[in-house]
């Protein structure tokens, strides 16, 4: 769909309004922000190394359990449309949702890309002063595409340089190694802040350090009309989510009286005036944890892509707490205006704007760098592997069906009789008609341990790993919730029931071709990304590259 269309659609929504700086046409009113209070902070998660507009289907099925059930973040389609008050159809409801995502993409197109946000955030920065704005990144930024995995997150610290990035925390950032992290934070323009990260006791005594410290806590910012604390707060599970062996001198959690202490130094020092934390956590543990730490003005949060219209606000002993979610992919961008009084917030504003590519013409300086960052790769990009007949998506708490896509190809390369494959959330849509590329594919996989494996399990162990990763999504306490989705499993069939207790919520486990599923019979199960072992297979992109090039057209 070309820009004049877009446009026109935006019209008839009641969305369009006068022109604006940076934009082509006429700007939605989405992009028109009345000025409020004296700092505003730009806030953007989970992009996952997208340099380049992407579709992204947001999920269908995502199970709260507990007193979280039916309330944010665990709302989607019409009950999330009904509680933000957004109509169907809208641009809000294809930028939030996955109803109708197929159509309303036809009409709405593509979303995020670094060129796009970019112009976006300059423009809010020209009109609120760029000494009254601070751009933070959320993490998960150096991981999810080829060029980041091949460039080793190099590739996307030159466009947040360029972007601006002030301050950001992380996550699989740290799958690159604890040497290549060193590296890369040395080569960024900003700051990167953790206050859960240390050194290990052990490695702080073999190297003779002062201290366990390993990135500053947090950083002030002072506006003209007040200063600003931002504490970081890194992924807490990095080493049990992901291979140990690469950060294997430093350890993590949430660290939650550290932080009690972190935010009471700055109280009674009179750092600052308003206090914020830079949270990785995902969006149900930042809710506990703000319910039990106080003094915490906001939370800007990340890891679970949950996209948050508004913030939720929890009371905790020191006050109200707004805890906010921006999504992932590039797709958003928060926008938090803050009224900064001596020594209090006295209120804020919050929105969270969807980056629509066709509305926002792309910033010059940074579309040349990505199209320098991407340029040597473009051959092996652009490689066709298959045409796909349906939507392929990833998000969803049980199965997406690109995800069905990686199962179904380990199955016929490798000749086995279950798969498994992780329930990441990240990985872009492609719509029914389009070409498969290899760049596709590795939006999927591009990890630093794709290594693929073959192994015989018995039922009984198959039974354990569902039941561990079902008690990883549905535990009622958040504090032992590590986000992501369900394992996904092709060749086999079960029930799930997330409200049961650990160990009993799988049941009528039954393979595919009908056979009952026994606990002492031995199955060749093919998988991918081992988190506990270095596996030796090919790497996952080549097992599915092989698969699609033998079928030429995919439907799952």
């Amino acid at each position: 769909m070309n820009r004049r269309h877009f446009l026109q659609c935006l019209v008839l929504l009641g969305l369009s309004s006068r022109a604006m700086p940076g934009c082509s046409g006429r700007s939605a009113g989405l992009y028109d922000l009345p000025e409020f209070g004296n700092a505003t902070l730009l806030h953007f998660t989970d992009c996952h190394a997208q340099l380049l507009p992407v579709y992204f289907r947001e999920p269908a099925v995502n199970i709260g359990v507990g007193e979280n059930r039916g309330r944010p973040p665990y709302l989607t389609g019409q009950q999330f449309l009904d509680f933000y008050g957004f109509k169907p159809g809208s641009a809000e409801a294809y930028a939030f949702t996955h109803l109708d995502f197929t159509e309303a993409a036809s009409v709405y197109g593509k979303m995020g890309g670094f060129a796009h946000l970019s112009t976006l955030i300059k423009q809010i920065r020209q009109s609120r002063g760029y000494e009254n704005t601070l751009l933070l990144d959320g993490g998960d930024n150096w991981q999810g595409s080829a060029t980041a995995l091949w460039t080793k997150g190099q590739d996307m610290l030159e466009a947040s340089n360029l972007l601006g990035v002030d301050i950001m925390t992380g996550h699989w950032e740290f799958t690159y190694g604890s040497r290549q992290v060193l590296d890369n934070i040395a080569r960024f323009r900003g700051e990167f802040i953790a206050q859960n990260i240390a050194l290990t006791e052990e490695a702080q005594f073999a190297g003779d350090a002062e201290t366990d410290a390993l990135f500053k806590p947090y950083v002030i910012k002072a506006f003209k009309q007040g200063r600003v604390a931002v504490i970081g707060q890194a992924f807490p599970y990095t080493p049990i989510a992901n291979p140990k062996r690469f950060m294997p001198d430093w350890q993590f959690g949430i660290q939650e009286q550290k932080l009690q202490q972190t935010i009471d130094h700055i109280k009674t020092s009179h750092e600052a005036d308003v206090i914020v934390l830079l949270s990785h956590n995902g969006a149900p543990v930042d809710l506990k944890l703000a319910s039990r730490v106080s003094g915490l003005d906001v939370i800007l949060g990340g890891h679970t892509h949950d996209a948050l219209p508004k913030p939720i606000p929890v009371k905790s002993a020191g006050g109200t707490t707004w805890v906010t979610n921006a999504g992932s992919h590039g797709k958003f961008l928060a926008v938090l205006d803050l009224d900064i009084q001596p020594g209090r917030l006295r209120d804020l504003r919050y929105r969270l704007l969807p980056v629509f590519s066709n509305l926002l013409a792309p910033d010059q300086d940074m579309q040349a760098l990505i199209e320098t960052i991407r340029q040597p790769y473009l051959e092996q990009f652009q490689r066709p592997l298959a045409v796909t007949d349906e939507l392929l998506f990833r998000r969803d708490t049980f199965n997406g069906t690109f995800d069905q896509l990686i199962l179904d190809a380990q199955l016929a390369v490798n000749d086995a009789q279950i798969a498994l494959s992780p329930g990441f959330r990240w990985g872009a849509s492609l719509l029914p008609g389009q070409t498969i590329t290899f760049e596709d594919v590795m939006n999927q996989t591009a990890i630093t341990y794709p290594e693929t494996y073959v192994r015989t399990m018995t039922g009984r162990e198959l039974k354990a790993v569902l039941e561990d990763v079902a008690d990883n999504l549905f535990n009622k306490d958040p504090y032992y919730q590590q986000g992501g989705d369900m394992v996904r499993v092709g060749g086999m069939a079960f029930v799930c029931d997330p409200e049961a207790e650990f160990g009993r919520r799988i049941s009528r486990m039954r393979l595919s071709n009908g056979d009952s599923f026994e606990a002492d019979k031995s199955y060749k199960v093919a998988g991918w990304a081992s988190v506990r072992q270095v596996d030796t297979g090919r790497p996952v992109w080549d097992v599915v590259a092989d698969y699609l090039l033998d079928r030429k057209t995919v439907r799952v």
